[in-house]
């Protein structure tokens, strides 16, 4: 075993330990390199279980955290899932294993250019980039499946709940920016919603609007 091999499996083994179990789920994360979402010293460290910077003052998440993200989503081959912040790209590489079709939104030009260079490059087809106002979701092509978001908002907002189906599942962090926040399950039934607590977490604020002029 190669030391790129003995690094994955240790990768995996501790994201298994945070409680990523699900079989589907550990075989894309071993299957998306985390390294090609990250440039210069930050590419070194793509097999720790830590978030890291990237442009515009965003992060990339931690394996473990996008992990279970993924995992509470219970993602099926045939589900249409929307993607609120692209960010990296990392995510939105993990979701393309296993969904269907992936509509994923960021705010930022800058990584909405880079994030659709890199899925071109890696082949992954069934992704739709969009640069646009994530908050408000992408109306004409609910309703979705599952809707991932991987910035905090205060409450999960009404707009992208009702592009939920219903049955479907949307992951997002709750709470505000500068305190700890909650990521929280939310499923639609027939009648309302049914809401989970998963576990802590610290993401950037979910933010309205669209950013083009940005040093990055």
């Amino acid at each position: 075993m190669n030391s790129n091999d003995e690094q994955k499996m240790q990768f995996i083994l501790s994201i298994r330990s945070k409680g990523v179990v699900d079989n589907n789920v550990l075989k894309a994360l071993e299957m998306v390199n985390r390294e090609q979402f990250l440039k210069g010293l930050f590419a070194q460290r793509a097999y720790e279980d830590t978030p890291l910077p990237i442009e515009c003052g965003q992060t990339i998440s931690q394996p473990s955290v996008v992990g279970l993200m993924t995992q509470a989503l219970n993602i099926t081959n045939r589900d249409k899932i929307l993607e609120i912040g692209t960010g990296s790209g990392y995510q939105t590489a993990i979701l393309s294993k296993l969904a269907r079709r992936i509509y994923s939104v960021e705010r930022f030009k800058p990584l909405y250019e880079e994030a659709r260079a890199i899925f071109r490059k890696l082949q992954l087809n069934n992704i739709t980039s969009v640069w646009g106002d994530g908050s408000q979701g992408i109306v004409e092509q609910q309703p979705f499946d599952r809707i991932i978001v991987t910035a905090a908002a205060e409450d999960p907002p009404p707009t992208l709940l009702n592009q939920l189906k219903i049955g479907g599942i949307m992951v997002i962090p709750v709470g505000q920016s500068d305190e700890i926040q909650k990521l929280i399950r939310v499923e639609r039934t027939e009648k309302s919603f049914k809401y989970e607590d998963l576990c802590d977490v610290r993401f950037v604020p979910l933010l309205e609007g669209r950013e083009e002029d940005i040093n990055v």
